[in-house]
């Protein structure tokens, strides 16, 4: 189990968190579940419908679509957070590289803490607009090199 200092102190590092007010991370980190995975199990699988937020606590994950990787993420990393904000099923699947441990936040959790404090929802919009900004970039490399 980690401590309340470890707990604030990972939370603080994840992108989406880090402008926030600490008296509000340590409410949000505390609520927080702690999850976890042994090796080589799904954590959720692509299509699922999801309602949760995961913050890589110690361990890797692999996010992928079959067997091509989109994406290897470990300590500090999070993923899920596209489930938070829309009904759609997930976009990919997250699978436990070695053993792994997971903070989850949950979407009723996520949205009264909107509430609270409202710049958390601009600093998501950030995460998820440079996500799809760096995904375009490749997506522009790739076809150039293809021409």
């Amino acid at each position: 189990m980690l401590t309340s200092i470890d707990r604030l102190l990972l939370v603080r590092g994840v992108p989406i968190f880090k402008e926030l007010r600490d008296e509000f991370l340590v409410r949000l980190a505390s609520i927080m579940n702690e999850v976890s995975y042994p090796a080589d199990k799904t954590i959720f699988a692509q299509g699922q419908e999801g309602r949760s937020l995961y913050i890589v606590v110690a361990g890797r994950v692999r996010v992928h679509l079959g067997d091509k990787d989109l994406a290897i993420l470990d300590k500090g990393s999070c993923f899920g957070e596209m489930s938070l904000f829309d009904a759609e099923p997930r976009s990919a699947s997250v699978t436990a590289i070695a053993g792994c441990d997971c903070l989850v936040l949950t979407q009723q959790q996520l949205y009264e803490a909107i509430d609270e404090t409202p710049d958390i929802a601009v600093n998501i919009i950030r995460l998820l607009s440079r996500r799809i900004r760096s995904q375009n970039a490749q997506l522009n490399e790739l076809q150039a090199s293809n021409q």
